[in-house]
Parts: C-alpha cells; structure tokens; sequence
C-alpha cells in the first residue's frame, strides 16, 4: 500500500457478530480472508480493522470508488457478503476523503451515518 494521494476513496464497515460460537467462528474465518484480500487489492491504500465497543470495524481507502467496488464485487469478499446476514448485523459508509479518521472517529461516523 502506498502513500495516500490527497483525495481518496473512504469505506467504514461495523458489524456486530449475532449470538453463538460458531457464528463468531465463521465471522473470524470470513473477516480474515477479506482483509488479507482488501490488503492485496488494486487500488487499496489503506486497510485496518479493530474492534470497538462490541463492533468490529474496518475502515480502508482506495484510490477510487471503482477499486473500492471491485473488491466488494469479487473473491473471499464476495462469499463473505452472501453469508453475512446469517452470522452478522451491520452497515457500511463510504464517501470521498482527504484523511483517514482515527478510531474514535470512525465508530462516530458509523453510528452516525451507517447505521439504520
């Protein structure tokens, strides 16, 4: 990943992981295999994931939407999107940026402007 330009694509993803082991289990195996390919993908410039109150969150930027749709359109994260609503609640926010937020930031836009 290289040096953010000065304006990029933003993604902030929260999901809570519903009740049960194995649904932790399965959420773990997905969340994995779709970070390491958002990590590996064209067009990302940022990719980090952490936990925060409950909600594991991945925020990333890409050099343009396009790239960003991409990855969400294909692989690991792809199959991870058509399991999702079985093992996980959650949403997704994107937008144009000039910064990556930091982590407090990031849980505020998501509660903010994510969440239903």
């Amino acid at each position: 990943m290289s040096t953010l330009p000065a304006t990029f694509h933003l993604s902030i993803t929260g999901l809570r992981v519903k009740p049960g082991l194995f649904n932790q289990l399965r959420l773990g195996w997905h969340a994995v295999r779709s970070f390491n390919q958002a990590r590996r993908a064209p067009g990302a410039l940022h990719v980090e994931a952490k936990r925060i109150k409950g909600v594991h969150h991945t925020v990333t930027a890409w050099r343009d939407r396009e790239s960003m749709l991409a990855l969400v359109r294909s692989g690991t994260h792809l199959q991870a999107m058509k399991v999702f609503h079985r093992i996980a609640t959650g949403a997704t926010f994107s937008m144009p940026a000039e910064r990556v937020p930091d982590w407090v930031e990031v849980h505020a836009i998501w509660k903010e402007r994510a969440v239903a």
